[in-house]
């Protein structure tokens, strides 16, 4: 073989190497991609996990199946994806209560959220809100502060649940603002609704999906939101920083995650993937009917988000004394 052939040879297979590794990610997902949700069907998080995946198919052809396991605040289905194979074919829906809340509150879980999980994918975010009955006699949250002021604990808060970021958010609460509620958990705002309609709790604060028909009915009054900026669902609803409450500002954020070892190429190629079909004018949209705002950005953007939050919530959590071991 004369040098020019030799070198011409050598050159194709330091291409078909160079080649290799792409021509691998590009084969992926070679099997059905599974997508594992914290909590039942039919609520926010499962609702995403859908969207995401049926958008994902339609956009790149892939199979995605979407599994529901709910329980132990969401620990099960996260520590079942910290323990899959790091293929990039297990993947969970997580949340800030699961990921950011749950490493506050028990002080033993079987999996490290930041040492066996790994950010992929930014999806949304909501904030929760703050109603009371049609017939209450607060009509801002400041009544509500003054009220609890003169008679500190009378008022009752009712909430998804203890130890969830409504509940959270109600100590951050009663922080800011010198006051003192009494916690009353429901498993939910179904089992929640027949006492705050029938005056047996004061308020309630849940996700704006599962309020806003019974807000838009007028069953019930909507007080506040807990970010920054309005809903656009209810801009006529003031946030809490415009009703002089500091502290208060947090939303659940939704975001897509992967076992720790999950190989880089696999992650950035998941990365693109689920920001392009997110970004989508029709995807973008059923974020927002929803009561919840599209958000992405990269792994890092996540990772950093939830880090953020853990330490800004460790505290409340901490002076709160909530537990769920």
């Amino acid at each position: 073989m004369t040098l020019t052939r030799r070198t011409l040879a050598l050159g194709c297979l330091l291409a078909l190497a160079a080649a290799a590794p792409a021509h691998a990610q590009g084969n992926y997902p070679q099997r059905p991609i599974k997508v594992l949700v914290p909590f039942p069907a039919g609520g926010g998080t499962d609702n995403l996990a859908r969207l995401v995946g049926t958008k994902l198919t339609d956009a790149y052809g892939w199979s995605i199946v979407v599994e529901n396991k709910p329980g132990a605040g969401g620990n099960l289905a996260l520590d079942q994806t910290a323990k899959a194979p790091a293929d990039g074919l297990t993947l969970v829906m997580a949340q800030t209560d699961n990921v950011v809340l749950n490493p506050l509150l028990y002080s033993k879980l079987t999996y490290n959220p930041d040492k066996d999980l790994r950010a992929v994918a930014l999806v949304a975010a909501g904030p929760a809100v703050l109603v009371v009955n049609a017939d209450s006699p607060y009509k801002t949250l400041d009544d509500i502060i003054q009220a609890a002021k003169k008679d500190p604990g009378r008022l009752s808060f009712a909430t998804p649940g203890t130890g969830t970021i409504s509940h959270i958010i109600s100590e951050a609460w009663q922080k800011s603002s010198n006051v003192k509620f009494t916690h009353v958990p429901f498993r939910g705002m179904a089992q929640a609704m027949p006492d705050l309609l029938g005056g047996r709790i004061d308020m309630y604060m849940g996700s704006i999906p599962t309020l806003l028909s019974h807000i838009q009915s007028g069953k019930v009054r909507a007080l506040g939101v807990t970010t920054a900026r309005r809903s656009h669902l209810l801009p006529s609803v003031p946030t809490y920083p415009e009703s002089g409450i500091k502290g208060v500002e947090l939303a659940s954020v939704w975001g897509v995650m992967a076992p720790a070892g999950t190989s880089d190429a696999v992650v950035r190629q998941l990365n693109e993937a689920i920001n392009k079909v997110v970004n989508a004018p029709d995807t973008a949209k059923k974020i927002a009917d929803s009561g919840a705002e599209l958000i992405t950005g990269t792994p890092e953007d996540m990772a950093k988000l939830y880090a953020s939050d853990r330490a800004r919530l460790a505290p409340i959590v901490k002076s709160s004394g909530t537990t769920l071991d």
